[in-house]
């Protein structure tokens, strides 16, 4: 079930501001002479599709864009990281219009706002109002802007959340087309940073010390994390509200405390083991 729309607003607001900040520390690092990196999912899910009437009434969905790279942004008008990257994204789709797609999924109330927003902006990719089926299917999308890069074969490759720089991109998009690009390609696995179903391959979660565990212990921690809801309301396991609400006071506090249940039974069951015995060695049989 979706989440209460004033706690969504909530935990919108804050990270559409601080998006600001992150871009203003990542910048640095992504202007600087070591050659970057882009990191791509290595076995990549098939985006979830759709069936919607953008703007203008027309049909829109991904498979009316096989074929080529996708960029699926989820923005709302009152954002105003997501206002700001809306001409680089103009500019991408210019660029790569017979290879990319951009798409705009609006969070918004209604059509209205938006299609004021992008007539004033010139928009150039289709764009419709988002349903809470939607945002469900793509794992909740917490926060905005949050883009997902789809490639050729309609599989989602990468999940962006808060203002990027516009040139992460498109050598994304470049490479994922084949073209010369000045960066390195790794791979990764999905640990829950694209979809919520795979949070359960996760050894680390966000704001969970778990240092203090043996190897056997932290699998149990893991495995309590993703069987038990988190408390807060928003229908995700802890190890889920973590992974996609690193804020979150009501998941951060419980896995600490499941982590100190069972350091605690630890030491308990190591008070309550029996002390080791020592057996005797056998005596020598005299000899005849």
């Amino acid at each position: 079930m979706p989440l209460n729309p004033r706690r969504m607003f909530l935990r919108l607001f804050p990270v559409c501001l601080l998006s600001l900040a992150v871009f203003g520390l990542l910048l640095p690092l992504l202007a600087s002479p070591q050659l970057p990196v882009i990191r791509f999912v290595r076995d990549p899910d098939p985006a979830p599709d759709f069936q919607l009437k953008d703007l203008e009434g027309k049909d829109l969905s991904l498979a009316s864009a096989k074929g080529k790279v996708i960029l699926l942004n989820f923005w709302a008008t009152w954002c105003g990281p997501c206002r700001m990257e809306i001409p680089s994204l103009i500019e991408l789709q210019n660029r790569y219009k017979d290879r990319l797609q951009i798409i705009g999924l609006a969070d918004d109330d209604g059509p209205d706002a938006v299609k004021q927003v992008v007539d004033s902006e010139g928009i150039n990719f289709p764009v419709a109002v988002v349903t809470d089926k939607i945002r469900i299917d793509y794992g909740g999308v917490f926060a905005l802007p949050t883009a997902f890069i789809i490639n050729t074969q309609g599989r989602i490759v990468q999940k962006h959340v808060g203002l990027f720089n516009p040139s992460l991109y498109e050598t994304e998009v470049r490479a994922l087309l084949d073209l010369p690009i000045a960066a390195k390609v790794e791979t990764f696995e999905d640990t829950g940073e694209i979809f919520l179903k795979h949070a359960d391959r996760a050894t680390l979660l966000p704001g969970v010390n778990m240092a203090k565990l043996a190897p056997e212990q932290r699998q149990v921690a893991l495995h309590k994390f993703n069987a038990e809801e988190c408390p807060c309301g928003c229908k995700m396991t802890l190890a889920q509200c973590r992974i996609y609400d690193h804020g979150c006071t009501f998941s951060q506090n419980r896995t600490a405390a499941i982590v100190e249940e069972i350091l605690a039974a630890g030491e308990k069951n190591k008070a309550e083991a029996p002390a080791a015995t020592t057996t005797p060695a056998p005596s020598e049989s005299p000899k005849p």
